[in-house]
């Protein structure tokens, strides 16, 4: 059986590069989930051609701006939820669903890994982890930009190397 990785997938630089890293690392393909939870930029199906282009096996969109607008950011404006006591919190809130997803195909991939693109550097990591514990304890959960040691320099040389590019 064919080993797979379920990626967050943002289509920066950073996540471009993890799906080479992981495929590398692990020997398994990957599958690139980009989630719509209206964060604008870029058009979506660009950011799938782009997994593809970077070597995913499979990339899949999931247009989840109505189930996020529904079930967390309304919910988080009537409670006047603030991040920092100044502004709506939002960001924060589309992890939980975003895991959910990662959960999701991942089960319907057969996948027994996941990962996801944040750094050591702040909480997104807690969130993501802490997420999948609970609702998908059967994966490994992989964190290639926080674990490969690679600085920026080295990722956009590891992308060139590849002709993957990012944007």
């Amino acid at each position: 059986m064919t080993k797979r990785v379920v990626l967050a997938y943002s289509g920066g630089l950073d996540t471009s590069v993890a799906i080479g890293w992981i495929a590398e690392q692990t020997g398994a393909e990957v599958i690139a989930l980009a989630m719509d939870v209206g964060q604008g930029g870029e058009d979506l199906s660009v950011v799938r051609e782009r997994a593809l282009a970077c070597g995913a096996a499979d990339a899949e969109v999931v247009d989840a701006r109505a189930e996020f607008a529904e079930g967390f950011c309304l919910p988080a404006l009537r409670a006047n939820a603030l991040y920092m006591n100044r502004y709506p919190l939002v960001s924060a809130l589309s992890r939980p669903l975003i895991v959910t997803h990662l959960a999701r195909v991942a089960r319907e991939r057969g996948a027994d890994m996941v990962a996801h693109g944040c750094t050591g550097k702040g909480n997104d990591q807690v969130r993501f982890e802490v997420g999948l514990a609970a609702l998908a304890p059967e994966v490994t959960v992989l964190a290639p930009v926080r674990d490969s040691g690679m600085t920026r320099d080295k990722a956009i040389a590891f992308a060139e190397e590849r002709a993957c590019r990012s944007t």
